[in-house]
């Protein structure tokens, strides 16, 4: 596998500081870009205060990462995630979202596919960023115990791409729910 640093940044540029009473308060009512989602998961990493209540690594009944929505408007959407090695997405998109992942804790894997070649892989690890646009099309995989990242989108979630890429190359697209539980539709 390829290796790629190309997408992550160890800092985004600064967000006008969250209201303390009321942190997302804050934000504009506005679709937010991939610089100011990688701003905004960046100083929610910095308050947790605002999320570790919601930290569990026992996974869901059947095996899957825990994960819990932090906050959701008309133009933004906020979710916490705790991994597990092993958690796994698969491939998927974002449809018309940008977003914004931050590791709190911990080291994800984030691989893109690619035709004709390798898959780029990505290690992000703690205190590492990365944003994306609405045609990204990747997979996270937990690579460490007590792994935790904090995910942005806007404009919120509502659906979304899973994809299957069979041995010989055919890729597939099905279109799934925000709310459905993301994982491998083929082998890792």
């Amino acid at each position: 596998m390829s290796t790629s640093t190309i997408q992550v940044a160890a800092t985004c540029a600064p967000f006008e500081s969250l209201p303390a009473e009321a942190p997302f308060q804050g934000l504009p009512a506005r679709a937010l870009d991939r610089r100011e989602l990688c701003a905004l998961v960046e100083e929610l990493a910095a308050r947790p205060e605002l999320w570790d209540g919601h930290l569990n690594f026992s996974g869901a009944e059947d095996g899957g990462r825990h994960y819990a929505s932090l906050y959701r408007d008309a133009y933004v959407d906020v979710w916490l995630l705790c991994w597990r090695p092993g958690d796994d997405t698969g491939w998927h998109d974002h449809d018309i979202s940008s977003g914004a992942v931050r590791v709190v804790t911990g080291e994800l894997k984030e691989s893109n596919p690619r035709i004709g070649g390798e898959h780029l892989e990505t290690t992000v690890t703690e205190g590492q960023s990365l944003s994306f646009g609405p045609d990204h099309i990747h997979r996270l995989t937990g690579e460490e115990p007590g792994t935790v990242s904090i995910h942005a989108y806007s404009p919120p979630l509502w659906r979304m791409g899973q994809y299957s890429i069979a041995d010989d190359g055919m890729m597939r697209r099905l279109s799934v729910s925000y709310a459905d539980e993301l994982r491998p539709v083929d082998p890792a």
